[in-house]
């Protein structure tokens, strides 16, 4: 029997457990794996080359799974930005009912799922932010901690604080990102007021993750203290595992006058899907959170989340619950 809460009941799902979008490796194979455990998984748009591949992956991904999947679009400032419009109208064409948006000035997107029907999540590092997200209609807020892999914002607030401070302020349902890996973490989300949590890390060191096997090792034998924080100079801070690109990026960046177009090459996201799918982790950046602590074996989806639910359900009935039966009794 799953958690029910008002998360799963919005997106219809067995446990409120989500996959996070990540780039180069939300793709079907996992995706489809996470929802026929009973959580959401979720594809990453731009992951794929053009919007006609989403479409084809999309379908892929309804080969392998008859559970609600959502779509992760994120949307970043460049200079030569992806086609994020032609993204958009392949995810509602093609019938996706939930979404996952995540980045800069969503409300384009937002408005335009929403009049097609879509549930939209939108991933959010910042009370400030999930305020204004929630202004705009979306319908969950997933807020992000200063623990996670990816973009934690420049505020560098984690997730003990983070998590209850938004449930504060928000009427909308909330999952937890950064720093989920086991039951306990599951457990305390919903404790701190969320209504599920949000997993990327973890996701990459299962079986179904469509990444090499030495990068699912090197994640499990990683602590806690191996990310390194990027990028933060030019206030765009990322966390990433730690390795010897990304200690060369930290290095680099350090240095008096140093610029963007120093530490380009080293940051190429084409380098890091060549480390994710050759194993080879001296290509370039692998993306992963400080729960690389936590995580200590390379499971199936299904054996994770349940494992997760377990975990959870037996802290908030049998710990946390004899502690009042004890209270009560003394």
């Amino acid at each position: 029997m799953g958690l029910r809460t008002r998360f799963t009941e919005l997106v219809g799902i067995e446990h409120p457990v989500v996959q996070g979008g990540m780039m180069w490796v939300g793709r079907a194979e996992l995706a489809a794996a996470v929802s026929n455990a009973g959580g959401l998984g979720i594809l990453t748009a731009l992951t794929q080359p053009t919007p006609d591949e989403l479409r084809r992956e999309i379908d892929r991904c309804r080969t392998m799974t008859d559970k609600p999947f959502g779509v992760n679009l994120t949307i970043l400032p460049s200079v030569s930005p992806p086609p994020y419009a032609e993204y958009r109208r392949a995810i509602i064409d093609s019938g996706v009912t939930i979404v996952e948006t995540a980045g800069h000035r969503p409300q384009e997107h937002v408005e335009d799922f929403k009049a097609h029907g879509v549930t939209v999540i939108h991933k959010c590092t910042a009370v400030r932010h999930a305020i204004s997200a929630e202004r705009m209609g979306v319908d969950a807020i997933s807020i992000d901690g200063f623990e996670c892999a990816g973009h934690p914002g420049e505020d560098d607030i984690p997730g003990l604080i983070l998590i209850p401070a938004a449930a504060d302020k928000l009427t909308i349902p909330m999952i937890a990102s950064g720093g989920f890996g086991d039951g306990r973490g599951l457990a305390a989300a919903l404790a701190l007021g969320a209504e599920g949590i949000n997993m990327g890390t973890r996701f990459c060191a299962t079986v179904e993750a469509p990444i090499h096997q030495r990068v699912k090792q090197f994640i499990v034998e990683n602590d806690e203290r191996g990310t390194n924080l990027i990028l933060r100079k030019f206030h765009n801070t990322g966390r990433v595992a730690k390795n010897s690109v990304s200690d060369r990026v930290v290095e680099i960046s350090t240095r008096d006058g140093a610029v963007f177009e120093d530490i380009r090459p080293l940051v190429s996201g084409a380098k890091g899907r060549t480390a994710l799918e050759t194993g080879d982790l001296d290509a370039g950046l692998v993306w992963a959170g400080q729960v690389q602590g936590l995580i200590h074996d390379i499971p199936t989806c299904a054996d994770l989340v349940n494992r997760i639910v377990r975990e959870a359900q037996d802290i908030i009935a049998t710990r946390l619950a004899g502690m009042m039966a004890d209270e009560v009794a003394a």
